[in-house]
């Protein structure tokens, strides 16, 4: 039985355009009191028209209707649970948006002199602060855009220190169980990338990495917990080995959703990594933006850190761009300001026990979608969980049901599939990432889904492999839309 979904309480819903009537308006004004003036006089004939040729003519009302009945389309995480694995949608608390939203931190210019932004400095530097205690590292920069531009900072960090030591290498290390973008950033670095294989438990095999490991590798990019949801338990050993070669350890923070409180990543060897503030930190996600990849270093590498930097200036604070050995400016001006306002709302509201708290229960709550599902679903490994589990569609694909068709299916039962086919080490693999702000009941409706969906597949493999049913466009052809895109409307002739 469905038991979240509900039938729409929206009818199917036209363009604008094809619902538009001549002479309709949405506005209307009084005549004017003052003397006209004449547009093309002002600005140019070349540069005025009379109308916009072809453009919607609609009341006030059935705009307001049309936009409002397409945002009832859209899922949302104010409507419900979010499963999506490594790109975690987190519920972002409403405080975070009043906090961002202050006269003096919203409009504040980024060319104001620093004597007039005393209050959005201390923001950047207790959160610098805040980052760096939180992730047991040195020093903190705020300006990379998003994780991908945070690791690439890094990534420039590690060769910039590299070049000052005299040792300029030329290769990097990543683990198979790393995110995707890793060895993307290693590449556009300039690095050559080389592969280092999961053990069974489906952590880096340090056989296989001391073997690997030489005089020409620069870095080692891991990603802790790994894209299993693994916690690398071999780490202090890794970073012990990647050191005593010269090899510094980079640590992809984009689940760092599962250590924050209970594990520093300083503490167990790393030298350089990023954050994901709407990852871990609560800040928007979506859309190609905003984000903010901070990066936080061991004390080695801070010279070469962006500048500019945050320095005292005599009772205040001051952005000093006199850093010889910088690697450079990432991003303009001091990065996504109004991001990390919100990133130190939620920081502050929590404070130490409540972020604990807040990892403990996304640990708890993934674990135990994981202990409900593992009889129906296969797990991608026996190694504990952390904040995500991860299922291989074995089981299904036995009766031609894979893992695109279970998240389709899911679509009918309310619910936004989670990540489909990733990590690329499972085949088949279901990645599901509750986060800790998910309450029992709406777990609960999540569970009842996939054990349905796994029942069908026994009873009716077909009812899966066509779904979606309930939606409004029912499954398309997944090739074609992607090689033979209609991005345009045109209208019926």
């Amino acid at each position: 039985m469905i038991r979240k979904v509900r039938p729409h309480i929206a009818q199917e819903e036209p363009l604008l355009f094809e619902i538009s009537s001549p002479g309709k308006r949405g506005w209307q004004l009084p005549p004017l009191d003052v003397p006209a003036i004449d547009p093309a006089a002002a600005v140019g004939a070349g540069n005025v028209r009379d109308a916009i040729e072809g453009f919607p003519e609609v009341s006030e009302v059935e705009a307001i209707r049309h936009f409002t009945r397409l945002s009832t389309y859209n899922y949302a995480i104010d409507l419900g649970l979010y499963p999506l694995g490594s790109c975690t949608m987190k519920y972002n608390p409403r405080i975070n948006e009043v906090v961002a939203r202050v006269e003096g931190l919203a409009w504040a210019h980024p060319y104001q002199p620093d004597a007039l932004s005393q209050g959005c400095l201390k923001v950047m530097a207790e959160l610098e602060t805040a980052l760096a205690e939180i992730t047991g590292m040195d020093a903190v920069t705020l300006q990379p855009a998003a994780g991908a531009h945070g690791e690439l900072t890094g990534i420039l960090l590690v060769r910039a220190w590299h070049e000052s030591q005299g040792t300029p290498r030329r290769k990097i290390l990543v683990p198979d169980s790393a995110h995707g973008t890793n060895p993307a950033t290693a590449a556009i670095a300039g690095y050559v990338v080389e592969n280092v294989r999961s053990d069974a438990r489906g952590m880096v095999d340090v056989a296989e990495l001391a073997r690997v490991t030489d005089d020409g590798v620069a870095a080692l990019m891991i990603t802790n917990p790994n894209t299993l949801g693994v916690f690398e338990q071999e780490i202090t050993r890794v970073a012990a080995l990647l050191h005593e070669k010269g090899v510094q350890l980079y640590m992809d923070g984009a689940n760092m959703n599962a250590l924050v409180g209970v594990a520093r990543p300083g503490d167990f060897g790393v030298d350089v990594m990023h954050l994901n503030l709407h990852k871990t930190f609560s800040t928007p996600h979506g859309g190609g933006g905003p984000g903010a990849g901070p990066v936080a270093v061991k004390s080695h590498l801070e010279p070469f850190l962006p500048a500019p930097r945050l320095k005292s200036c005599g009772a205040g604070l001051a952005l000093d761009h006199d850093r010889p050995r910088s690697i450079g400016k990432v991003r303009a001006f001091a990065g996504n300001f109004g991001v990390m306002v919100r990133a130190l709302a939620y920081i502050l509201a929590h404070g130490g026990d409540g972020l604990r708290n807040a990892t403990l229960d996304a640990i708890l709550n993934a674990n135990y979608i994981r202990r409900k599902l593992e009889a129906h679903y296969e797990p991608a490994t026996a190694a504990p969980s952390m904040h995500e589990c991860v299922f291989a569609d074995d089981r299904q694909a036995a009766r031609g049901v894979r893992t695109g068709d279970i998240a389709k299916r899911l679509i009918d039962y309310g619910f936004h599939p989670y990540t489909v086919s990733f990590p690329l080490i499972v085949h088949g693999a279901l990645m599901i990432e509750p986060t800790e702000t998910e309450p029992k009941r709406e777990l609960d409706l999540f569970i009842d889904a996939m054990i349905s969906i796994a029942r069908e597949i026994e009873e009716n493999p077909d009812v899966v492999r066509t779904a979606p049913h309930l939606t409004r466009t029912s499954r398309v052809d997944e090739v074609t839309a992607a090689r033979k895109p209609i991005v345009r409307w045109r209208p019926d002739t």
